[in-house]
């Protein structure tokens, strides 16, 4: 499937990275973390749609769970 001659693939493969690259305009660590995990998310999605490409689904996994442990565990202290 496409939209306007792109297919869902690239079209999440730009999501991810926009919102990765839009992650390091963010001033608050907070909202970085919270913004670049969407784009790891979708970084995640877009492996599994390129017949499953591991590096980028593992590195992506790696960097979301770093983020969340720094969300979730150690923002409460």
């Amino acid at each position: 499937m496409e939209i306007f001659g792109i297919s869902i693939t690239e079209i999440i493969g730009y999501l991810a990275s926009a919102g990765v690259l839009i992650s390091f305009l963010m001033k608050d660590i907070r909202k970085l973390r919270m913004v670049n995990s969407v784009g790891c998310t979708l970084f995640v999605i877009y492996g599994f749609m390129l017949q499953t490409s591991w590096p980028i689904i593992i590195t992506n996994m790696a960097i979301l769970g770093i983020n969340l442990y720094y969300l979730f565990v150690k923002g409460k202290d």
